[in-house]
């Protein structure tokens, strides 16, 4: 039988959100996707996403601080402050997103908080950059602001488009999947059933991921 969310166990629970934190952490470590100028794209994001969306926006604070720490003594070379901007773009996207979910976990709860997540994310980042950036570069503050538009905020929308993209594409056969295996409960009352979830929806992730890839590959000087 499905594990019911009555008797389903904090063991259980633990042990998917610690194996959501390996693959993130693993995804961290090993794609790179360059966008532009320094910036890569890694889509440890998604898989964070997921968490919150499963188990709501304090799983996604605690594996945003696990992963990005797990990233800051591997592969990183931005120590501490790698780390809290991590954390920070992390959270402002998928705690949004999750936020918004587990409110009204329906195909526009789902969009219209992967939507806000990205919004909420470009905007801190746009921030953060401009008042930690100088610091950690030492360059003066002008130089930033010059990043600010043409660099920092086409990368975050490109960032939070493929997150949210691939989040849709790929949620509802995790779920499923993870629930033929006995790690997640039944399918909550009320929760959207994959097969509303829809064509549409894939139809749609997918133009935002070829749209996505394109302007990478623009910005990359390819097309």
């Amino acid at each position: 039988m499905y594990a019911t969310t009555a008797n389903y166990s904090k063991t259980r629970k633990i042990t998917v959100l610690a194996a959501f934190a390996a693959v993130a952490a693993v995804l961290a470590m090993v794609v790179q996707i360059p966008v532009v100028l320094f910036l890569n794209y890694e889509p440890k994001d998604v898989v964070i996403t997921f968490a919150g969306f499963l188990f709501g926006p304090m799983a996604v604070f605690a594996l945003s601080l696990v992963v990005s720490f797990i990233e800051m003594v591997t592969v990183s070379n931005t120590g501490p402050i790698g780390f809290l901007m991590n954390v920070m773009s992390t959270c402002a996207f998928a705690c949004t997103a999750a936020y918004v979910y587990k409110k009204r976990q329906t195909i526009k709860g789902a969009v219209s908080g992967l939507i806000l997540g990205i919004l909420l994310a470009t905007a801190a980042m746009l921030q953060w950059n401009y008042i930690i950036t100088p610091i950690y570069m030492g360059v003066p503050r002008e130089v930033v602001v010059g990043m600010l538009l043409p660099v920092i905020l086409p990368f975050n929308l490109i960032k939070g488009g493929l997150n949210a993209a691939l989040t849709l594409l790929l949620y509802k056969p995790l779920t499923g999947a993870l629930r033929a295996s006995r790690m997640l409960p039944e399918r909550e009352e009320g929760e959207v059933s994959a097969q509303k979830w829809g064509l549409g929806v894939f139809l749609v992730s997918g133009l935002v991921l070829a749209s996505c890839a394109m302007v990478i590959l623009i910005f990359q000087g390819i097309l």
